[in-house]
């Protein structure tokens, strides 16, 4: 008998586990159905997952509303964490006051591996939001707006790491990469509009996103910024990218500004500690 099988198995849930709390995050009430059809895991090991969370104090039944949703202590998770991207702390305003004036849910998303992060949301502030949540949500390269402004600018040897990365992967999100030129001519496409907006071939496709590149002053595109909207506010895409591109290109440019003058602030903090 393989010593390690228990292990494995136990990694295994513990992954499941956290796949559920994470959909489970997104939204305000989930059902059964609905997390099956998003994580594709049989309706008995959800129920199963479903109860574990429950007993541990992460998840509530709301037998009133018809399904699960997060519990308050699912905060203590990330009560430890403190550090922020500088990017993050420099765009954190940019952000805010963009959903302040256009009301639609804006976000900035950090590169991870072969996938961007979503660090930091204003849909909190958003009255029209179409999600729940969506901090700390991965995104794929390839399908995602945010995923796709950060790729789609990449140079060199980096854009070629992550492409074959990506051509490693059995996610179907990731499928372009196997076809360069197709791929070359969707990015060469997102550079020529400075934009780049999420595939119609994967959901929800009842909103959109549209996401620019968050560039430094040394050209190093360090993450993306995007503003999600429903599709039926407007008659079509390039109706809601002719708005909203001007809008995130103008933050992208003012956070990278605000990104270096930060840097330069910690740089002589660090020269010069308080009481030196």
């Amino acid at each position: 008998m393989d010593p390690s099988g228990g292990e494995t198995v136990g990694i295994r849930a513990i992954e499941r586990a956290m796949n559920v709390l994470q959909e489970l995050n997104l939204q305000p009430i989930n059902t059964i159905a609905q997390l099956h059809a998003r994580t594709k895991l049989p309706k008995p090991t959800l129920v199963r997952i479903l109860k574990t969370l429950e007993d541990a104090g992460y998840v509530e039944n709301d037998v009133r509303e018809g399904g699960y949703r997060v519990a308050a202590l699912v905060t203590s998770l990330s009560s430890g964490f403190h550090k922020g991207p500088l990017v993050v702390e420099a765009g954190r305003a940019w952000a805010v006051a963009i959903t302040r004036k256009h009301k639609w849910p804006t976000a900035i998303a950090l590169p991870d591996y072969d996938g961007v992060i979503i660090r930091f949301s204003t849909v909190p502030d958003s009255p029209v939001s179409p999600f729940h949540s969506t901090v700390n949500r991965r995104l794929n390269l390839l399908t995602r707006g945010m995923g796709l402004a950060y790729f789609a600018f990449l140079e060199g040897e980096e854009a070629d790491l992550i492409t074959d990365v990506l051509q490693r992967s059995d996610d179907p999100e990731n499928v372009l990469s196997h076809h360069p030129a197709e791929l070359a001519r969707l990015v060469r496409k997102v550079r020529a509009n400075g934009y780049a907006t999420r595939s119609s071939l994967v959901e929800p496709r009842n909103s959109n996103t549209i996401a620019v590149p968050i560039i430094s002053k040394s050209g190093k595109v360090l993450a993306s910024l995007g503003l999600t909207w429903f599709t039926s506010a407007f008659s079509s895409e390039q109706e809601a990218c002719a708005r909203y591109a001007p809008v995130l290109h103008s933050a992208a440019s003012a956070i990278a500004d605000d990104l270096e003058r930060l840097s330069r602030s910690i740089s002589i903090e660090a020269e010069n500690p308080a009481g030196s």
